[in-house]
């Protein structure tokens, strides 16, 4: 199953980074990647990529929640 995982820049070296949030969808994993370069003083870039890693989180009501938690579960 294919994932999409937030990256971003967050130093001079130009890498991109990830971290361990997998996504259903592009979207979802856009603005988790925006949401951290609002938090994050460093960041200069962010975007989506897609990823072979299972799913672990979605956005739900706006808040963002692990694919284990009850609320997730039932709105799949």
């Amino acid at each position: 199953m294919k994932s999409w995982k937030p990256e971003v820049i967050a130093d001079s070296s130009g890498k991109w980074c990830s971290n361990a949030l997998r996504f259903a969808t592009k979207a979802e994993a856009d603005r988790s990647a925006s949401d951290l370069m609002d938090r994050w003083m460093l960041v200069t870039e962010c975007r989506a990529t897609e990823s072979i890693d299972p799913i672990t989180h979605a956005i739900v009501d706006g808040k963002l929640t692990h694919v284990g938690d009850t609320e997730v579960s039932q709105a799949a």
